[in-house]
């Protein structure tokens, strides 16, 4: 089997392009734990996980980015959030789910949506573009041809043991590897780059989910780009972290108000929150829920225990 839990990024020597592969193994297993997703969903969630990773790992930034699609079909929504750092988490929500992999079907048309949130708000990018194909991986080729993005593909699989993916970016002229020049001696011209961008994707067309499950790094790249010079770097880990705490879900209740709080507190006897992501339950008693309404207790969140 491929390395678990890793994204490893490569590059091509002698044109402008970029790629990355990533294997998720126990994360996936940690993320799935405590859901029990139909096939189609389950799957179709490990793609958008795995295209999360690759694309976080493209860009330089210090915050979040989230892919989400949402719809009105059977799998109305279905969130991936990664951190710079390459923590992620993911859940979906559906209902009477069909037999199809079709996310136009499984969403009922609906849109895709790419948030990165970099420290403050002005550093926020969001594009939101429709389905444009069957598979995440389509839909976010249409998404990149339809974007001022980078000229970006990725090809993603995903089961119940575990994720994975390619993805091959071309860089900017100014961004060619050392030596590479736009013509002369020793470099190569802009028509040798088209077609070499094109000769790449064909080949990555070939992968099979089977090989991008079971061959290593090496073995997988030497087997697509034997006759270009690609060089590897480390792997760096990825892993399920969800960002879930006490004092997010004292905000939330918080912004419910007392009297919708205290309505549960009167039937039930306490307020029980669990993560949608990780399934972890937080509760409030009725001391609890008088220190969240206590005066400056949103200023002083340390006070909820």
């Amino acid at each position: 089997m491929a390395q678990a839990d890793t994204l490893r990024r490569f590059l091509f020597e002698r044109y402008p392009f970029r790629g990355q592969l990533v294997h998720l193994g126990p994360a996936w297993a940690a993320m799935m734990e405590h859901h029990d997703y139909p096939p189609q969903v389950r799957d179709s969630l490990g793609e958008a996980v795995v295209a999360a990773a690759l694309l976080s790992s493209t860009l330089k930034y210090d915050g979040l980015l989230s892919l989400q699609l949402r719809g009105e079909g059977p799998m109305h929504l279905m969130l991936v959030e990664c951190t710079d750092g390459l923590a992620m988490r993911a859940v979906a929500r559906f209902r009477d789910v069909p037999d199809s992999r079709d996310l136009r079907v499984l969403s009922g048309n609906g849109t895709l949506t790419v948030t990165v949130e970099s420290g403050n708000a002005a550093n926020r990018y969001q594009g939101i573009v429709p389905l444009a194909g069957a598979s995440m991986s389509d839909c976010l080729r249409a998404y990149f041809e339809h974007s001022e993005q980078l000229p970006t593909r990725l090809w993603l699989r995903a089961d119940a043991e575990s994720a994975s993916g390619l993805l091959l970016q071309r860089l900017p002229v100014t961004a060619r590897p050392q030596g590479v020049t736009e013509s002369g001696a020793g470099g190569v011209t802009d028509e040798e780059i088209e077609d070499a961008w094109r000769r790449v994707q064909l080949v990555a067309d070939t992968v099979t989910a089977d090989e991008l499950a079971r061959l290593e790094d090496r073995e997988l790249l030497r087997r697509l780009f034997a006759e270009d010079d690609v060089r590897m770097f480390q792997s760096a880990p990825v892993f399920f972290r969800c960002r879930c705490s006490r004092e997010r879900v004292g905000t939330m209740l918080r912004a419910l108000g007392r009297e919708e709080v205290d309505s549960v507190l009167e039937e039930f006897g306490q307020v029980e929150v669990r993560c949608e992501f990780c399934s972890r339950a937080y509760r409030f008693d009725a001391v609890d829920a008088t220190a969240l309404f206590a005066p400056g207790a949103e200023a002083h969140r340390g006070g909820v225990h």
